[in-house]
């Protein structure tokens, strides 16, 4: 966290260079866009989607004036329903094919405009979520196939208050936030399936129940101050566990413990992240090829499990005499870095053009299952002649499962509890194509292949799982 606010502090002395041109402040999470090829639709709920299908229903976009009226004092309401069908066709746990939707309706309401209460804004959305999940049935892999998958429920999602300070610098929200909307974004991303190329999947897999994010938000205070118009920093304090700890023996999924959404707990072990981000409007060198780079910090102070070693001092969870119960450590700490770099930008076009991020995440390894996680990629929009808002992707996930993992695998095949494989890593390869067919409504042909699902874990025969290669087609309805 010192390094973190160091940063802070330089970027904020340096200051942007004079005569540059201010940045669109519409990218996703609500900081400056700096990667021309965002998408048109996203499953991520941090991307503002500005196409809707409104624009293509003709007298039947707004029946009756009615979305118009709300506009007019301040009350917005977006649906958006993305539907897709994945089949695993090779590899994994089995090959299967499965059908999932999510529709989400959300509501914005200008409070200054529609109560006169000054540079106050409220915002919920409800999610209604159908069909199975293809990574939880067929491929049994780490990073989740698609970012929408989650149990059938119809579930609260966020519900909060935002009041924003000193001419809009300062902002504080409070209320169900979830962490994905705002923290570790990399804008480049949103046009991925994978759910991993959402929030780093090292918090998803590290921190109970799968920490503040879709499908489970959580009780939270957020403050964000932008500096200048190029540098911002933000903090948030959340309920560490969305979905509660359960009793010892009960491993009931954390989607059932809060079924609906609605459990809104506030006494489990806090969860703390942090985040600088400085929106450079070009790169050293160029002109018109804008970046951003971030540098955040986290802190959960629950307690988390050893993969390796007993509560008897001495002994290995795989021991055959071991007690069985791990040991525990006190907190748990994680820290990410992100760059987002438009690379190029289609001639006397704003929104067309290529950009690429990196983004690094790495947690202590005698605590967690995964202890480095790595992610890259590179989009494209409007690569085809008369396609000016299809976006092509190319991503890379790796996920490395920790030192203390690896070394559980060994012990149970020297003391003969285990008989391997030794698990590794996992690493997934992502390509896709978002095709607009009319304004807010997308088709997304993509393809994903899975090397060592789950790090390696076994088969029924005890052999490592195949690499899995899945294909999907997602379709994108946006009002």
């Amino acid at each position: 966290m010192r390094a973190l606010l160091l940063a802070g502090a330089l970027a904020l002395a340096a200051g942007p260079a004079s005569g540059q041109t201010r940045l669109p402040p519409t990218g996703a999470g609500g900081d400056p866009q700096t990667a021309v090829a965002q998408s048109q639709t996203s499953d991520q709920v941090s991307v503002t989607i500005g196409a809707s299908i409104e624009s293509s229903l003709g007298p039947y976009g707004d029946p009756f004036g009615l979305r118009a009226y709300l506009r007019e004092r301040g009350i917005t309401y977006v649906l958006t329903y993305i539907g897709e069908g994945l089949g695993n066709v090779s590899g994994g746990l089995r090959r299967g094919a499965t059908y999932g939707g999510r529709l989400d309706t959300s509501l914005d309401i200008d409070l200054d405009r529609f109560a006169g209460w000054t540079g106050a804004r409220f915002h919920t959305d409800f999610f209604q979520i159908h069909g199975h999940g293809l990574s939880r049935i067929y491929a049994n892999n780490l990073t989740t196939v698609s970012g929408i998958e989650a149990l059938p429920s119809t579930r609260l999602f966020e519900l909060w208050l935002e009041q924003r300070f000193l001419g809009d610098r300062l902002s504080l929200k409070l209320g169900q936030i979830s962490a994905d909307t705002e923290f570790a974004i990399a804008q480049s991303a949103v046009v991925f399936l994978n759910a991993g190329f959402g929030w780093p999947n090292i918090g998803a897999v590290v921190l109970p129940s799968g920490g503040p994010i879709y499908p489970l938000a959580t009780p939270a205070v957020r403050v964000k101050y932008d500096a200048t118009e190029h540098l911002s920093l933000q903090a948030g304090l959340f309920n560490g566990n969305p979905a509660g700890t359960p009793p010892a023996g009960d491993d009931t999924d954390p989607q059932r413990r809060n079924p609906h959404g609605t459990s809104f707990r506030v006494n489990d072990p806090p969860f703390m992240v942090g985040e600088v981000s400085y929106a450079y409007p070009s790169l050293f060198g160029t002109t018109g090829l804008p970046g951003t780079a971030t540098l955040g910090g986290w802190q959960h102070f629950g307690r988390f499990e050893s993969p390796r070693l007993d509560s008897v001092g001495g002994r290995l969870l795989a021991d055959p005499e071991a007690s069985g119960v791990a040991r525990r450590f006190r907190g748990n700490q994680g820290l990410y870095a992100i760059l987002d770099q438009t690379l190029y930008r289609e001639p006397g076009s704003e929104d067309q053009g290529a950009s690429a991020f990196l983004r690094f995440s790495a947690v202590p390894d005698d605590r967690n299952l995964i202890d480095l996680y790595v992610d890259g990629g590179i989009a494209y929009k409007g690569l085809l002649p008369g396609r000016p808002n299809d976006t092509l992707g190319l991503g890379v996930i790796h996920s490395r499962i920790s030192a203390a993992a690896r070394a559980f695998d060994r012990d149970a095949v020297r003391l003969g509890s285990g008989t391997g494989p030794i698990r590794s890593s996992e690493t997934l390869i992502e390509a896709t194509y978002q095709a607009e067919v009319v304004p807010g409504f997308t088709v997304q042909p993509d393809l994903q292949y899975v090397m060592r699902p789950g790090g390696g874990l076994p088969d029924a025969q005890g052999r490592r799982l195949r690499n899995a290669t899945v294909l999907g087609l997602r379709a994108t309805i946006n009002y």
